[in-house]
């Protein structure tokens, strides 16, 4: 029976080539990576685990400019355009949907939101009239 290898182990695996956007390896399982201007206020050494080969896909390419990042550094996602609008019967009243356009780190997202509460947290996204359709039953 082959033996288990630990965690630790698999990260001491884990290797990367220094060149490229690899400055230098840092001990034994860390690298110092070198980071565009815009990431200057992130620290450029990263341990093993938070990292990942991957080849560069240049369509799948996102602008730093296009990325919002909190306080924290965690990616914040935000509406971009209203596309559509809907009025959606019920059995006593009416409600307005609204398709809007997210900048998703997945790429573009869209979704259907209630436009009374969406206009209530957005209101910059409605100076424009957004296209509306038929009444959907």
């Amino acid at each position: 029976m082959p033996r288990r290898v630990t965690r630790g182990e698999a990260l001491s695996l884990l290797e990367f080539q220094v060149g490229d956007r690899v400055l230098a390896k840092v001990g034994t399982v860390a690298y110092r990576l070198e980071l565009p201007q815009q990431l200057s206020r992130v620290h450029s050494t990263f341990h093993v685990s938070n990292l990942k080969k991957c080849l560069s896909d240049e369509p799948l390419a996102v602008l730093l400019d296009e990325i919002h990042i909190d306080d924290k550094l965690r990616f914040v996602e935000e509406p971009v355009e209203i596309l559509d609008r809907e009025v959606k019967r019920l059995k006593r009243s009416c409600i307005t949907i609204i398709k809007v356009r997210w900048n998703s780190k997945r790429g573009p997202e869209f979704t259907w939101e209630r436009e009374d509460q969406f206009r209530e947290k957005y209101p910059h996204l409605f100076t424009k009239t957004a296209p509306s359709t038929s009444a959907a039953s």
